[in-house]
């Protein structure tokens, strides 16, 4: 891809000057922007310079997602139905535990349950098709069964799994692959009216942290988005439907983390919502000095209010009674 990228420069100051435009619909507003590209230096311009088209598209509402408005930030509780993920893995991997959290999620105030059978932590194993189904589906059929009513989030990369999750009740598949994964996927995904979460990730789990690297972090991924939105208009799936994750930790160093941390605004030019899952990664005890991942909260909730200050809307966590006091502490403050 050629020419310029617009990253819009995100303010949520109350002084909000006429002329100002919301940033995707928001509470984040924009009056310039860094324009970018990979043959001339970045510069600073008016918005009012950027091509109308692409600045129609930074300020227009995003559609909403499971039943929820873009409006104002929304929570995605993590579970992961596993007995060796980073975080997580052993503590919700029986039937009643799972079950449980479900709705101990919701008590505390997730607005998206997201369930998946498979570790992708970095070095992760592979795990086959029939083992997700059994830790999740049952689980997901048992939340529906006593009114469990939070929209619940399959979170795989095997189309296999998200049609019988789908089939049991799930209204996302969040494929940490970008549909790049499993080709019986794409199918799933465009026959079924659930919402589509695609993350970028460079490698596999096995690999993934194997020395990556890229041209320009920011914008190859940006290219690669866009790239994966132009396929999904072609098999038949909206943009309305497609939620976006830059996949921090997928294939990425620390400093390549902190790009996209620090850019994330650029990527409401592809015209969709913006999801964020930094909850507890390695980064965060690196620079924060918490080798424990149950130690990484605090920072997991400072990047959290970052992404939020760039107009991010959904933000994945396994903290979610902190996130929730931390974001109604950071909209009470604006």
């Amino acid at each position: 891809m050629t020419g310029f990228y617009y990253r819009p420069i995100a303010q949520t100051d109350r002084c909000r000057p006429a002329g100002a435009l919301p940033l995707a619909g928001g509470w984040s507003w924009f009056t310039h922007v860094e324009r970018l590209s990979r043959d001339h230096d970045p510069m600073v311009i008016p918005a009012v310079d950027v091509p109308e088209a692409e600045l129609r598209l930074f300020a227009k509402r995003r559609d909403a997602i499971c039943g929820l408005t873009m409006d104002r930030p929304r929570i995605m509780g993590i579970l992961n139905a596993t007995p060796d993920s980073f975080s997580d893995g052993g503590q919700h991997n029986t039937f009643d535990d799972a079950v449980a959290r479900g709705f101990a999620m919701a008590a505390e105030g997730a607005e998206i349950f997201d369930i998946g059978g498979e570790s992708t932590r970095p070095g992760a194993d592979f795990v086959e098709a029939e083992d997700e189904i059994e830790r999740t589906v049952p689980v997901i059929e048992a939340l529906k069964a006593k009114g469990f009513d939070l929209p619940v989030s399959i979170d795989t990369r095997k189309g296999e799994v998200a049609k019988a999750a789908i089939k049991a009740g799930a209204a996302m598949f969040n494929d940490v692959t970008a549909l790049t994964y499993d080709p019986n996927a794409v199918e799933v995904a465009a026959l079924s009216d659930v919402a589509l979460c695609l993350m970028h990730a460079k490698g596999d789990p096995k690999n993934m942290q194997h020395d990556p690297h890229y041209d320009d972090v920011l914008l190859d991924i940006y290219d690669y988005m866009a790239e994966r939105l132009a396929f999904c208009d072609r098999v038949g799936i909206p943009r309305s439907r497609v939620v976006f994750d830059p996949g921090i930790g997928f294939g990425k160093t620390l400093e390549h983390n902190l790009s996209l941390i620090r850019g994330l605004s650029l990527f409401h030019g592809l015209g969709c919502p913006l999801l964020l899952g930094v909850s507890r990664k390695r980064f965060i005890g690196v620079i924060g000095n918490a080798q424990d991942t149950a130690d990484r909260m605090p920072g997991s909730l400072a990047i959290g209010l970052e992404a939020l200050r760039q107009g991010v809307q959904i933000l994945r966590v396994h903290d979610i009674a902190e996130t929730k006091q931390a974001i109604a502490l950071w909209q009470a403050a604006l």
